[in-house]
């Protein structure tokens, strides 16, 4: 009796050791899998601010650009008039700041595809941008004509 005993302890004190180990194994495969995922977070975090970033350095180009050929436009006004001006139109202007708008709020809003959702969003900013600055462009035009009329 006492050998059946001590041979049902063991049986299950070796049936509990191993269900440990196992159970350890799990936990530490679940502990992994959630550091990843943070990883995974961080990195699209990153990423998201890289694209912003991006977006800040070309309008910041953009601007300097328009700065520098308002510059160059003032010089020669004091030339003779009538000289064509040069830059970028309203329909132009509202598409490139469109698309950056668009880019980095389409990176921000679709987090899990944030290169999908920059791409939809820079097409959708851009589009609109364009006709808003097609709009002004007409509106310019208009009053310029009016005032030749004059």
């Amino acid at each position: 009796m006492k050998k059946a005993f001590l041979i049902l302890a063991i049986a299950v004190l070796s049936f509990s050791c191993k269900d440990t180990a196992k159970e350890k194994a799990e936990l530490e495969a679940a502990k992994q899998a959630t550091i990843d995922s943070i990883q995974n977070v961080e990195m699209q975090k990153q990423q998201a601010e890289l694209a912003k970033q991006k977006s800040i350095d070309s309008m910041k180009t953009v601007m300097a650009q328009q700065r520098a050929a308002q510059n160059a436009t003032a010089a020669n006004d004091a030339t003779p008039a009538q000289k064509k001006k040069k830059g970028w139109s309203n329909t132009a202007k509202g598409a490139a700041i469109g698309a950056g708008v668009g880019l980095v709020t389409g990176a921000i809003v679709d987090k899990k595809h944030p290169g999908k959702g920059a791409l939809i969003g820079g097409a959708i900013g851009a589009g609109g941008g364009a006709v808003t600055g097609a709009i002004i462009d007409n509106e310019k035009k208009k009053k310029e004509e009016a005032a030749v009329q004059k």
